[in-house]
């Protein structure tokens, strides 16, 4: 690959990770303190965006695939995602701004399978190549973190506009990307447009447990995606939300190695490692404080690395290996698919009826409440033990 497409494609990454980074952390916080929400609606803000996950990805990823160029579908709806982040900042009541959130969402979402398909095109070796391009995904996650720290909008509608800029430009930039145009030849059927193509995965059964247990991992992902901020800004941690880039910058430094250990240790083990990492954060942010045990709550955020990476980064390699150059994008998301929409939605609902649980005269119990991921891993860990204890482990294959 060349420089200049490496480049491009870096840079790809670093604005659509930016993006997120800079609303969807203190999402929780933001709507505490404007929106007076309560658990249940941050809960279901966060499910808008499975939701969208669930709708979108798949059939533009189809749409990619025969019709338009990946990088041109990116760019419109990075476009529009940049106005509904404008008016997201503006809103004033729970509902409008839910709806707003499930908009931006429909529009946002599919951009990360049209990305990955965009770079796994421009690559001879993707297993080497794409987490080195990845990984700047990660940086501007990073950067968007210190970002709000530096400017001090944690707390303000400022996320909010700081993303919805650099969508728009992100928007522009996609027009000058690598092209990518659709690879497909053969006419559109019933089962292509209803995306049944992309099902042929599922004939693969390390595929079909790897998506199985990615469904059920993304429970605990929810309370961290949806709560973590507004937990640590409540436990009195100064500039939580710059704190929090530790977590992407353990999540930079193990992709690095997902290259060594994806061919060495196989996917079963990878999920296994992360599954373990889910148990430990969740354990550390329900005794850790601000007074005796902080060093617990900066654990919990450095584990993050091991606990994104081993599963989503994992999981689009894995993705690509398996398919054909006819469902390539369809593929990446549909693993978005299960991911970001079905598991994300499953856990958002789960997050927001258990703080509202346990909540007491509009104060959050935060240690019950961190016991529930922490257990909810630990038998998804237990049950994926039990079922592959006579059988092959999940490695990795040559494509389908």
């Amino acid at each position: 690959m060349k420089p200049k497409i490496s480049f491009m494609l870096g840079s790809m990454m670093f604005l659509q990770y930016y993006i997120w980074g800079s609303w969807y952390v203190t999402m929780g916080t933001f709507m505490t303190k404007f929106l007076n929400s309560t658990g249940l609606q941050i809960g279901a803000a966060y499910s808008a965006l499975a939701i969208a996950t669930m709708i979108s990805p798949f059939f533009v990823g189809m749409i990619a695939d025969r019709y338009f160029a990946a990088q041109r579908v990116m760019g419109i709806l990075h476009l529009v995602g940049g106005v509904l982040l404008f008016i997201a900042a503006r809103v004033t009541t729970n509902t409008a701004f839910y709806w707003v959130i499930l908009l931006y969402s429909l529009a946002y979402m599919p951009t990360i399978a049209l990305s990955n398909s965009v770079a796994f095109r421009q690559m001879s070796d993707p297993g080497k190549q794409f987490p080195l391009v990845r990984v700047f995904g990660t940086v501007g996650w990073v950067i968007a973190g210190f970002m709000i720290a530096l400017l001090g909008i944690e707390q303000t509608q400022g996320t909010f506009y700081m993303a919805s800029l650099v969508s728009i430009a992100l928007g522009l930039y996609s027009f000058i990307l690598p092209d990518t145009p659709p690879l497909a030849t053969t006419p559109s059927t019933a089962r292509s447009v209803l995306g049944i193509d992309a099902l042929i995965l599922f004939r693969d059964r390390p595929y079909t447990i790897f998506f199985i247990a990615a469904i059920f991992v993304c429970i605990p992902l929810s309370f961290y995606f949806g709560f973590a901020n507004l937990f640590l800004n409540q436990a009195g941690m100064p500039n939580a939300a710059g704190k929090m880039v530790m977590g992407q910058i353990s999540e930079a430094l193990f992709i690095l190695a997902i290259p060594f250990l994806f061919n060495r240790i196989g996917v079963k083990n990878m999920l296994l490692i992360g599954m373990t990492a889910w148990i430990l954060r969740y354990f550390c942010f329900a005794f850790g404080n601000m007074d005796a045990n902080v060093w617990m709550l900066y654990a919990g955020i450095i584990l993050h690395g091991v606990c994104y990476d081993f599963f989503f980064v994992t999981g689009y390699m894995y993705t690509e290996k398996k398919s054909n150059d006819r469902i390539k994008s369809a593929s990446q998301g549909l693993f978005t698919f299960v991911t970001y929409g079905l598991g994300m939605f499953i856990g958002t609902w789960v997050s927001g009826f258990v703080t509202s649980h346990y909540t007491v005269d509009q104060v959050y119990q935060w240690r019950s409440i961190w016991f529930v991921p922490a257990y909810i891993a630990i038998a998804v860990l237990i049950c994926f033990i039990f079922f592959f204890r006579e059988k092959r482990k999940i490695d990795v294959v040559e494509a389908a």
